[in-house]
């Protein structure tokens, strides 16, 4: 933490100095501006579960994105955005109307129109916590800010680089504003900001991880909706990584959306053939009293879905089609496209097996016998069927399917166990579990994918704090540069 914390503070030193070389400051007030810090994640189980209902296991990754924040006396909200660490994201730097902003807080649909017709639309991750605090907390926009985000969580990479920004822009400027947010509303309010302000349909496993999830320790998260579960650390024996593919991902991608309308699709059918009662409630949509799931189709159970449901389940279903026998469906945030055909087997099959696997993985870790390799194989494998369920839904990757072959390869007498693709699939990361004293191996398989695929791929390791354990602190600026104060700031939320 140390060395990042350095890292952070040569970085800002850098940016500050040229900005104020082109006449465009930043952090000039006498106010020490409030700096917050919140993680990119590492999916080790669950994945696209979540919006099913399904257990999921976080690791908060050692890359984060750092928020600080000042207020100003200009008419502006601006900005700033730089990335630091192996793989930087390139400079941003936007001022938006504080009348405008005013107008486009008022809630989330004017939110919605303001950025998505914004030419730096990418402010939306940021200034969406704005948004937040004005519709939930009735704290308007306080004027003139200065915002600038430094991140090393690399962008595209399925570690949820937005969920990171989300969660430590809302952070700051909820302490800021002197606004009481516990970590598991805070990380509810930033899934929020991403459905309705950004326009991501995603679920909240990357928000909760990045606001609640403790360095070194996995994160059990009952989606049902958000259950935060005890965490626990990594076992003795074992270790986990990531490998970027240098395939982007992106949570908005069609694949990612059409997956999640077929599972849910798929919930609507289930509903109908066990007579739960269901009703038409807006274009496309439907309610259903579901006294049999509680709602949610990761509780279907796999021994009754393949002994009763799977076989009444089309394995593909035009949107059409679907629309005229069954109304809708339930998700609030996506929609069924009646010219799209939908994979509605395999999408509503994997919740509800990766449900079971994210359970039987979390018992194994934290058994007494959690790291030794008889129990490795055992979780390599259900990282292996976790894979090939991704990529019966059509989310998979040639990349990572590679990648996920080359550990296969080295295999158990490496000291590697298993791996799969993570979050919303489509290229991405692969996790990557084997003994704890496997690096030499991982770092060969990642050099292969590198000759063979020509590109630079980014190993992620270690872990780090969530934005709740790390806190709210303050940007000290003397003769040496910015330094980080962390004394945490008392405020409600503390």
């Amino acid at each position: 933490m140390n060395l990042e914390l350095a890292a952070f503070e040569r970085h800002l030193d850098g940016l500050a100095a040229s900005l104020a070389q082109r006449g465009r400051p930043i952090f000039a007030g006498a106010e020490p501006p409030l700096l917050a810090r919140a993680p990119g994640r590492l999916d080790v189980m669950g994945g696209i579960g979540d919006y099913s209902g399904s257990r999921v296991l976080e690791l908060p990754i050692a890359e984060a994105a750092f928020v600080g924040v000042q207020r100003t006396s200009a008419p502006h909200v601006r900005i700033v955005s730089a990335g630091f660490g192996a793989d930087p994201a390139p400079l941003r730097d936007v001022s938006l109307s504080v009348s405008e902003l005013h107008e486009a807080c008022r809630s989330y649909v004017a939110a919605r129109a303001y950025f998505g017709s914004h030419p730096e639309a990418w402010a939306a991750y940021v200034a969406g916590a704005l948004v937040a605090l004005r519709v939930e907390h009735g704290v308007e926009v306080p004027g003139g800010l200065d915002i600038v985000v430094c991140s090393s969580v690399p962008e595209g990479k399925g570690v949820s680089s937005s969920a990171a920004v989300e969660v430590a822009s809302l952070r700051a400027l909820a302490a800021l504003a002197g606004v009481a947010l516990d970590p598991l509303s805070l990380a509810l309010a930033c899934q929020r900001v991403e459905n309705l302000v950004v326009g991501a349909p995603c679920g909240a496993m990357d928000q909760l991880t990045s606001s609640c999830g403790s360095e070194g320790q996995l994160l059990p998260i009952l989606c049902q909706p958000a259950r935060l579960e005890p965490g626990f650390p990594i076992p003795s024996g074992l270790g986990l990584w990531g490998i970027d593919s240098c395939i982007r991902h992106q949570v908005s991608g069609a694949d990612y959306t059409e997956v999640r309308v077929a599972a849910f699709m798929g919930y609507t059918i289930i509903a109908s053939r066990l007579g739960l009662p269901t009703r038409p409630s807006a274009p496309g949509k439907v309610e259903i009293d579901d006294d049999l799931f509680g709602g949610y189709l990761a509780n279907v159970g796999v021994q009754r879905f393949e002994r009763e449901l799977a076989a009444q389940l089309p394995e593909r279903l035009g949107g059409a089609e679907f629309l005229r026998a069954y109304a809708g469906i339930v998700d609030p945030v996506t929609t069924v496209r009646a010219g799209s055909v939908y994979r509605v087997r395999a999408a509503t099959a994997h919740p509800i097996h990766e449900h079971a696997r994210a359970a039987e993985f979390r018992e194994l870790m934290r058994g007494a016998n959690a790291g030794g390799p008889e129990v490795g194989l055992r979780l390599g494998a259900l990282m292996d069927l976790a894979h090939q369920s991704y990529s019966a839904c059509g989310l998979g990757s040639t990349g990572t399917d590679r990648l996920v072959e080359l550990v296969r390869e080295l295999g158990p007498s490496r000291g590697l166990y298993g791996a799969k693709i993570t979050g919303g699939g489509s290229g991405g990361t692969v996790a990557v579990l084997g003994a704890s004293d496997a690096e030499r191996a991982v770092r060969e398989v990642l050099a292969r994918y590198a000759r063979e695929s020509r590109a630079v791929p980014h190993l992620f390791q270690g872990s780090s704090p969530g934005a709740a354990q790390f806190g709210v602190a303050r940007l000290a600026r003397g003769p040496a540069g910015f330094r980080v104060r962390h004394a945490t700031v008392d405020t409600p939320a503390a």
